[in-house]
């Protein structure tokens, strides 16, 4: 991640949001005129997901203010959940408006209609697929300088749309110029499928952050790796670790000499906290230190520091 201030990483979260809204509103125009022109059920279909997309774009916009707001009385650890809370409500999103166009399309699977004004139909489609496109790119540098969740979720959606646009392209074309008409229908149908499945990856991403997965056990390798390159830190046991927004919190218990002063303990794990942040610049650390050799008062066995280097105990 990016070791920007957090500042920086709010301020790129929100540009990225103003920046979807404004493309959906603009999607949702052009689609609107594409449907009335075409009548094709791949239009519908695209500008139904438009619109949620402008509902799940607001959401985002609003939840990564809020996410952004400092830790208060009743928020101590932050509001940084805010945006997990958003992505589930992208997820909802998603799954109605697969449902929604899946549902339409197998009614025009039985009942074909024809698809007239293919040009226009076409053309609004590549002019979506560009936006679509360019806006991706935007929200991809935005989450490496930020690792928002909220506008992940909304990328992933957008990326969704950008392949399903292609399909309705083809469907499209199918329709207007081939008078394939059932094709138009099938296109929506491979469409709704599509938005479903994305939406599952939206939807574990928001519920790992919501119920406080841990961080993978790369990351914790990594954590443990760079408490033990002190020889004075002869173990890490209790490692904890979860997300909230772009906050990686962490937590753990380390083994040190029983004859080191206070102060000595507390430069030693100042200077541990110091190598996290160069590798996590915005988490939240707490190392709580443990006289080695003593007995765990919760009863959890520790581990050698071989075996904490390749994977703490979480």
């Amino acid at each position: 991640m990016s070791t920007a201030s957090l500042d920086d990483v709010h301020a790129a979260t929100r540009g990225v949001t103003r920046l979807s809204v404004a493309v959906a509103v603009i999607l949702i125009v052009l689609k609107t005129f594409a449907l009335g022109a075409s009548g094709s059920v791949s239009i519908l279909a695209s500008l139904a997901d438009s619109a949620l997309d402008l509902i799940a774009s607001l959401a985002t916009f609003f939840a990564v203010r809020w996410a952004a707001a400092p830790p208060d009385e009743e928020h101590r650890f932050g509001h940084g959940k805010g945006e997990a809370m958003a992505a589930l409500v992208q997820a909802g999103l998603i799954f109605a408006s697969s449902v929604f166009i899946g549902w339409e399309a197998i009614q025009r699977l039985f009942d074909p209609r024809p698809v007239s004004a293919g040009w226009a139909g076409v053309s609004v489609i590549l002019i979506s697929m560009a936006l679509t496109g360019w806006l991706i790119w935007r929200q991809g540098r935005a989450i490496k300088a930020s690792g928002s969740t909220a506008v992940a979720a909304d990328r992933a959606h957008y990326a969704s749309d950008l392949a399903a646009n292609l399909v309705v392209l083809i469907g499209v074309a199918s329709g207007a110029f081939l008078s394939a008409s059932g094709l138009d229908a099938a296109a929506g149908l491979v469409v709704a499928v599509w938005l479903f499945w994305g939406g599952t990856g939206v939807l574990k991403g928001a519920a790992d952050q919501l119920l406080d997965r841990t961080a993978s056990d790369s990351d914790r390798a990594t954590i443990t790796t760079a408490i033990l390159s002190d020889p004075r830190i002869t173990g890490v046991h209790r490692l904890r670790t979860r997300q909230a927004g772009p906050v990686l919190m962490m937590q753990m218990h380390v083994d040190m000499a029983p004859s080191l002063t206070l102060a000595e303990a507390h430069d030693i794990l100042d200077a541990a906290e110091t190598r996290l942040l160069e590798l996590w610049p915005h988490a939240d650390i707490m190392i709580h230190p443990d006289p080695r050799d003593a007995a765990p008062v919760d009863g959890i066995a520790e581990k050698d520091p071989d075996t904490a280097a390749t994977g703490a105990d979480d």
